[in-house]
């Protein structure tokens, strides 16, 4: 005899958004058992505050559990969430790279400490307000093009993908907006964050307070790409590849000779030498070629393959040859990406369907 649906209990990660809201009240009215939770991740300091799970996102989440009448509770993920995600972070950024958190995040808390802390509530499932959809074991962008975020759940397995559910994922962002109205939820016209949770001000003045000792004795130079210098950095995870802002160059004659009126870009980070490279020319920042490490197979794959491939999560999808490189997977693009930057993940696609992704080496 099959379960009815009141029977099917879903846990229902709950920001205070729009997406999440709307999620709940999808299920609700379908009849299944909702029980809404709010996790509760890390701030920085007494005063800090997270914009996943603020005080003000939290009375929102409340209010639209009470509306579409479920229970909601919080969850306290702060330790968890410092170590698996904040610690990382800062970890990355240590070692020269530009991490992606919301990757990690979904892969340790929303999908992993969250699913095993439903199970035990007795749950059948967990979802969330993310946009993209899963058929059959498979993984695949969600319909509205522009807010599709299956880029950020590459890192996810089988055993994940068989209790996740993403109410959402089939419909508009304007959609669920007018969803959010007709169902008269609070969270209707609640704004975008797209900005890293934890971090409060800007990412450089973060890293400051956790990373105190810069590689390579301190102070570097800043150099064109023939070794005129231009400056001096102040530690070169505060840069980025492809970055064209706040480089902290004197713009004196060799700003000038260097520049020739145009921007100038970080083409390369030296370490060994503890040397920030720029470039006027944008043709200094493309390459043909990755190397993905700690790659993930949303289902099994056979190498070589052809497929679509992200190197961030606004790029465009470029075409690639992916094959083995030992125990990481070489990527060789059709035409020469710009700005490839360690850290970040790359993400493969046939079509719609996601099929796994890795860490750009």
């Amino acid at each position: 005899m099959s379960r009815t649906k009141k029977n099917i209990k879903i846990v229902m990660a709950m920001s205070g958004g729009v997406d999440s809201s709307v999620s709940a009240a999808l299920l609700k009215k379908a009849g299944f058992n909702v029980v809404g939770v709010m996790m509760k991740f890390w701030k920085e300091g007494a005063d800090g505050k997270n914009r996943c799970c603020s005080v003000e996102s939290e009375k929102l989440a409340r209010l639209v559990a009470k509306e579409i009448g479920i229970p909601f509770y919080v969850v306290n993920a702060e330790k968890e969430f410092k170590k698996k995600v904040v610690d990382y972070f800062i970890k990355e950024y240590k070692a020269g790279n530009t991490p992606n958190p919301c990757v990690v995040c979904n892969k340790e808390i929303k999908f992993g400490l969250l699913i095993d802390k439903a199970l035990k509530m007795g749950a059948d499932f967990v979802a969330t307000g993310h946009y993209a959809t899963i058929k059959q074991g498979k993984l695949f962008k969600g319909r509205d093009k522009e807010k599709d975020q299956s880029y950020f759940l590459w890192q996810l397995n089988q055993k994940q993908l068989s209790r996740v559910l993403f109410p959402v994922g089939g419909y508009t962002k304007p959609e669920v907006r007018k969803l959010a109205k007709e169902f008269n939820l609070p969270t209707a016209e609640t704004p975008e964050s797209q900005e890293v949770c934890f971090v409060q001000d800007t990412t450089n003045n973060f890293l400051k307070k956790y990373i105190k000792n810069p590689p390579a004795g301190g102070l570097g130079k800043i150099t064109d790409k023939t070794g005129n210098i231009l400056g001096e950095h102040h530690g070169l995870w505060f840069y980025t590849i492809g970055q064209r802002k706040a480089l902290e160059i004197q713009q004196g004659p060799a700003y000038a000779k260097a520049s020739a009126g145009k921007p100038l870009y970080v083409v390369e980070k030296n370490f060994k030498k503890n040397i920030l490279v720029v470039s006027k020319n944008k043709k200094d920042l493309l390459k043909k070629e990755l190397v993905a490490e700690n790659v993930n197979w949303i289902l099994p794959q056979k190498l070589p393959l052809s497929a679509e491939v992200k190197i961030r999560y606004k790029s465009k999808l470029a075409k690639a040859k992916l094959s083995k490189s030992g125990r990481a997977v070489k990527v060789i693009f059709e035409k020469p990406q710009q700005a490839i930057t360690p850290g970040q993940s790359v993400v493969f696609y046939s079509g719609k369907e996601l099929l796994g992704g890795g860490v750009i080496k």
